[in-house]
């Protein structure tokens, strides 16, 4: 067996892992499990590992900010606050606050970035349904999923992964959003109305007209600024195109610490209580993606492109969107869009084409229930709460609501030219 196949071997099986939970373990172990083993085995240096590890410097810091605000918002009570707000303004809708919660997340995803609606509006709406007293809190709930990938790419910082597809040649906020409104509204908009009708159901179930609103306290007060404050922070730096991760984690750590000095005995418990086993699972991830990089898998993958585009770039921003969209599914779409963007450098490829894979990488995750970190992250949000979902039912909820925004999106990216 050479190498290279064995690098491939061992890399399916650290992402099939990830994906399918054997024996119930974290995510994290298996992907931690598959660098290792390339490593011991020499499949890949330590070195390069070691390198693999620091090309995810950005996304830890990013990840560590928000885990912090989400933590410290639902340990002072501010999401406990935000749901009796939600359930009152409802009004004994059900619909309605199916619609209040899909706008909310969709500003969420769209300021804060995808990976901020699973970690910090999950628990939000899981007590938003509790205090509405629904007995199928289901519908809610996907909103954070399926809305967090269906936005993502409204703003480059609605997503980290649209860094690293683009890297280098991000195009300015102002040249974005044109690029990027028409494919981002269809988007949002066909996630809605397709998801609404698969839970059609459950949203005829009652729920509580009038919900006493508790006093949000002080902590809460601070926690909500924070969060605020935190997306003025992540507009401006993408504006100034800087990294978004170590403005994203200072803040969370500055807005942690004003909320914490007031109240020093709390700070082990919200440590404790914070899903750090992201970061690992993600870092594993780069060491897959560095490996798979010296089999020759991207330089494969960009000729491969080369020689489609020269025939045709719309059939090739089709066909590079649709595949990488399937293969998000398959690999998750971190690993997924650090190979296809060093792809896309690699080959300089067309602007059609690098629409259509973005596209792909954000919203094809819609599919299945690991397709996306934010994805992973919101089912974590769902385990604290008590609550699971199988892979079976969101990938019958996701065949109806991914492919007609996907075909959308892209191909309203393409009218552009």
């Amino acid at each position: 067996m050479t190498p290279n196949i064995a690098t491939w071997i061992v890399s399916a099986f650290a992402v099939g892992g990830v994906i399918l939970r054997p024996f119930r373990a974290p995510e994290a172990v298996w992907a931690v499990a598959g660098a290792a083993i390339l490593v011991v085995f020499g499949l890949i240096t330590p070195g390069l590992a070691l390198a693999g590890i620091a090309r995810g410097a950005d996304v830890y810091l990013f990840l560590t900010g928000m885990m912090l605000l989400a933590e410290v918002a639902r340990s002072e009570g501010l999401f406990d606050w935000l749901a009796a707000l939600a359930t009152s303004y409802a009004a004994g809708s059900p619909r309605r606050l199916f619609v209040l919660t899909y706008a909310v997340g969709t500003v969420v995803t769209v300021f804060l970035s995808n990976d901020a609606t699973a970690v910090v509006l999950t628990p939000a709406v899981a007590a938003a349904a509790r205090a509405a007293g629904a007995e199928r809190p289901l519908p809610y709930l996907l909103i954070c999923a399926l809305v967090a990938n269906a936005a993502s790419f409204v703003l480059p910082i609605s997503n980290p992964a649209n860094l690293v597809i683009y890297g280098s040649r991000m195009p300015p906020l102002l040249a974005w959003l044109p690029q990027f409104a028409l494919p981002s509204a269809l988007a949002i908009v066909a996630t809605y109305w397709l998801l609404q009708w698969t839970q059609r159901e459950a949203l005829q179930q009652a729920i509580a007209r009038h919900v006493p609103l508790p006093p949000l306290s002080g902590g809460g007060k601070v926690a909500a600024a924070g969060i605020a404050a935190t997306a003025l922070v992540l507009l401006t730096a993408s504006a100034l195109d800087f990294q978004l991760g170590l403005p994203t984690c200072a803040a969370g750590a500055l807005t942690a610490a004003i909320v914490l000095i007031r109240r020093p005995s709390h700070t082990w418990q919200v440590i404790v209580e914070i899903p750090w086993g992201v970061l690992p699972l993600v870092a594993g991830l780069f060491v897959l993606v560095e490996a798979l990089a010296q089999t020759g898998a991207i330089a494969a993958l960009a000729a491969l492109l080369h020689e489609t585009a020269a025939h045709s770039i719309a059939a090739t921003a089709w066909g590079s969107g649709i595949a990488v969209a399937i293969a998000s599914n398959l690999a998750n779409n971190l690993p997924v869009a650090l190979v296809a963007g060093s792809a896309l450098n690699a080959d300089h490829a067309a602007e059609p084409v690098i629409r259509a894979v973005l596209i792909g990488v954000d919203l094809g995750p819609n599919l299945s229930v690991t397709g996306s970190l934010a994805t992973i992250l919101w089912l974590t949000a769902l385990r604290r709460e008590g609550i699971a979902i199988g892979a079976g039912a969101f990938l019958r909820i996701g065949a109806i609501v991914m492919p007609p925004a996907l075909i959308l999106a892209i191909g309203s990216a393409l009218l552009l030219g």
